[in-house]
């Protein structure tokens, strides 16, 4: 194949030129034309170019009005396997805002190849081959052109342009914004200046104290089945356990589709279950909301899972449990959503540039504790298992 077309959602390609040359910096002379760049190999045979065309909605808006509602066509004629797949892709291709498109001027080879993979992986984009296939940003197949899924753990990503419009700025956002950013530099953590506000505190769709008291011994339960898969034990007694907890906390309908689909299915995926245990996480951050936790410390260790258990275990009832809560500020806890925000973003670059997370954080905890946080303070409205992730 000649071509490779990289779609992504993002707030700004202002790193773009950064991106392009981290990728094909040392064995290639780039050059720039406008937006687009033109990258040629340094040796003295065997030359090889590629064009790399940029556009946004911005810049292209034509360009975007009429090619993504005909992709969105394209896929939504395709008969998926799995029709959820279908959604999530149908969502992904509706926010899309940038495009990188690369032509080279022979076949690809294989080291061209993982440039690409590079470059979409740095952009965190969908790939986009000729027959139609979609890669995730780590490369794997998130579609085929057949409809049949491919192994990509696949949810989508959009920037906050996308979803809640340009960014709108305020005092509480900016004052937030450098707090944050001075407990970030303390600990000699990158940060990005150009990262948004999160949005007042009055501008946000709070969950109730009631609701995310459900939500947090829901969860709690269904990792408890959600362990057992991960670590091979007694499946049928771990769930008649758990539907029974469910039931006598009266909590069955604040499951989310994941949780529901782990405990219905006959042969549970190992990685689903794991993803679910790994929610410990997300449901620290709610009852550290609910003020059964003192603090949310440092994310470079996982939280007490024998107390975050006993919260819920010594309790006979929700009834009982709820009565135990007393909710914090909604400051308060936006001020520790901004904070996870920006750690994630510092986790994300880190990763991208092959270097471990900074400061000896784990980011599967920082990213299951943004989940809490954003779910609670509803900042897109969007559902537990959806919370965007974008950076």
């Amino acid at each position: 194949m000649k071509y490779f077309t990289i779609f992504a959602s993002r707030n700004n390609i202002d790193d773009l030129g950064e991106r392009i040359a981290n990728v094909f910096a040392g064995d290639h002379k780039i050059e720039k034309n406008g937006s687009d760049y033109i990258v040629q190999t340094n040796s003295l045979f065997k030359k090889r170019k590629m064009a790399i065309r940029v556009l946004t909605e911005d810049t292209n808006p034509d360009y975007f009005a009429s090619n993504i509602p005909g992709m969105m066509g394209f896929y939504d004629r395709i008969a998926f396997a799995d029709e959820n797949r279908k959604g999530l892709v149908l969502t992904q291709i509706s926010v899309f805002n940038t495009v990188v498109a690369l032509e080279a001027d022979k076949e690809l080879d294989a080291g061209q190849i993982q440039l690409c993979m590079a470059l979409l992986s740095g952009m965190e984009g969908i790939g986009f081959l000729q027959d139609g296939t979609l890669l995730d940003s780590d490369g794997q197949v998130i579609v085929y052109p057949d409809g049949t899924s491919g192994p990509a753990d696949f949810s989508p990503r959009a920037c906050t342009n996308k979803v809640m419009g340009p960014e709108v700025k305020s005092e509480e956002g900016e004052r937030r914004k450098r707090a944050s950013i001075a407990y970030i530099r303390e600990r000699n953590i990158p940060h990005l200046e150009t990262l948004p506000e999160l949005p007042p505190a009055a501008d946000c769709l709070w969950k109730s104290e009631e609701d995310i008291a459900r939500r947090a011994v829901a969860l709690l339960i269904v990792i408890q089945y959600a362990c057992d898969v991960a670590q091979g034990g007694d499946l049928a007694a771990s769930k008649d356990f758990v539907t029974e907890m469910l039931r006598k906390f009266g909590v069955e309908r604040h499951l989310t589709d994941n949780e529901r689909e782990l405990l219905q299915d006959e042969n549970p995926a190992g990685q689903a279950a794991v993803n679910i245990a790994w929610q410990y996480e997300a449901y620290w951050a709610l009852i550290w909301a609910l003020g059964l936790v003192e603090s949310l410390d440092f994310p470079d260790r996982i939280c007490d899972c024998d107390y975050a258990i006993q919260v819920v275990s010594e309790c006979d009832s929700f009834e009982e449990f709820y009565r135990k809560t007393a909710m914090r500020s909604r400051e308060e806890i936006m001020d520790e959503a901004d904070k996870i925000y920006r750690l994630h973003w510092a986790c994300v670059n880190n990763r991208i540039n092959g270097q471990e997370a900074p400061a000896g954080m784990n980011e599967s905890i920082v990213v299951e504790r943004r989940r809490g946080l954003f779910w609670m303070i509803g900042r897109f409205d969007e559902a537990w298992d959806d919370i965007s992730m974008d950076t």
